[in-house]
C-alpha cells in the first residue's frame, strides 16, 4: 500500500498497533477540514507493527493525550516536505478532560461542567488518581 507523504503537516509515528483510532477520537481529528490518513498495522523493525496518523496541516495537538495513549509516539512536524522538528511525548503528570472518573458518586459524575482532573500516582504501572474522589485508573 502506498500513502503519499505530507508536504506540510504532522506525522504521528510509532503508535502502538491498534491505538490510532483511540487517538483519532480523543484529538477529534474528524472535525478537521484537512486530509487525515490513518495507517494501521504498518511494518516496523522496532515494534513489529505500528500505526501512523498523517495530518495534512499544521495544527495544535494535545501532547498529553498522545503521551497518555502511548508514550512511545513521535510527533514529526513537516514543512515544505522537510522534517523541521521531531517531538517525543511522555506519560503526563496531570490529565485534564482526557479520561473520565468511573466513580458514580464523584462530583464530576453528579455535577455538570466540572473538569475531569487526574494526577499520575504510579509511573511504572501507569496509574492515575482522580483529584476529587481518589479513585484510581490504570492506562490501558
Amino acid at each position: 500500500m502506498n500513502i503519499d507523504g505530507v508536504t506540510t503537516g504532522i506525522v504521528l509515528d510509532h503508535i502502538q498497533a491498534g491505538k490510532s483510532m483511540q487517538i483519532y477520537k480523543l484529538l477529534e481529528l474528524d472535525k478537521l477540514s484537512c486530509s487525515v490518513a490513518v495507517v494501521q498495522n504498518a511494518r516496523s523493525t522496532k515494534y513489529g507493527k505500528k500505526d501512523i496518523i498523517k495530518i495534512d496541516a499544521l495544527i495544535d495537538l494535545d501532547l498529553d493525550v498522545l503521551g497518555y495513549v502511548d508514550s512511545n509516539i513521535t510527533v514529526d512536524i513537516i514543512k515544505d516536505g522537510k522534517l523541521i522538528e521531531k517531538k517525543h511525548v511522555a506519560l503526563p503528570e496531570k490529565l485534564t478532560n482526557v479520561i473520565k472518573c468511573k466513580n458514580p458518586r464523584c462530583i464530576t459524575s453528579t455535577e455538570q461542567g466540572i473538569d475531569q482532573k487526574f494526577v499520575l500516582v504510579d509511573k511504572e504501572n501507569k496509574v492515575y488518581r482522580c483529584c476529587y474522589c481518589d479513585v484510581e485508573r490504570k492506562v490501558q
